[in-house]
């Protein structure tokens, strides 16, 4: 299998174990693989160890909130600095969005997301062929 042909890694990053499931389910139904993490501390951990293709991240979370996680990472000379980032966040506003662009978000999504939705955001952060 080439490069082109494996599975996107996915770094789902949220304190809600619901959602980590459900994300999980619909992103791994689409043929991704996907890796979890329950707060951004875990996430930036995670990051030194693997190598993804996108994170997905929620904003209010223990130990390290989604805005520090960002910071954190893009402030890495490491490759994983690089790694596209969805924010989903149950904050609608546009000084949220603002905020996560400004912390080197490439997308914002706001909770609930449907799975085809979240499957089409995946796969053009990924450049996953569709």
């Amino acid at each position: 299998m080439g490069t082109a042909d494996r599975p996107r890694k996915v770094l789902v990053v949220d304190d809600s174990n619901l959602v980590r499931r459900y994300y999980r389910a619909a992103l791994e139904g689409s043929g991704f693989a996907v890796e979890e993490a329950l707060n951004g501390l875990e996430g930036i951990e995670k990051l030194l160890l693997e190598t993804f293709d996108l994170v997905i991240l929620d904003v209010n979370m223990p130990k390290m909130d989604g805005f520090t996680f960002l910071a954190d990472l893009r402030a890495r000379s490491a490759p994983s600095a690089a790694v596209p980032v969805l924010v989903i966040s149950t904050e609608a506003g546009v000084q949220d969005r603002e905020a996560a662009r400004q912390a080197g978000a490439n997308y914002y999504l706001v909770k609930p997301v449907a799975e085809d939705d979240l499957v089409a955001h995946a796969a053009v952060l990924t450049g996953r062929p569709s």
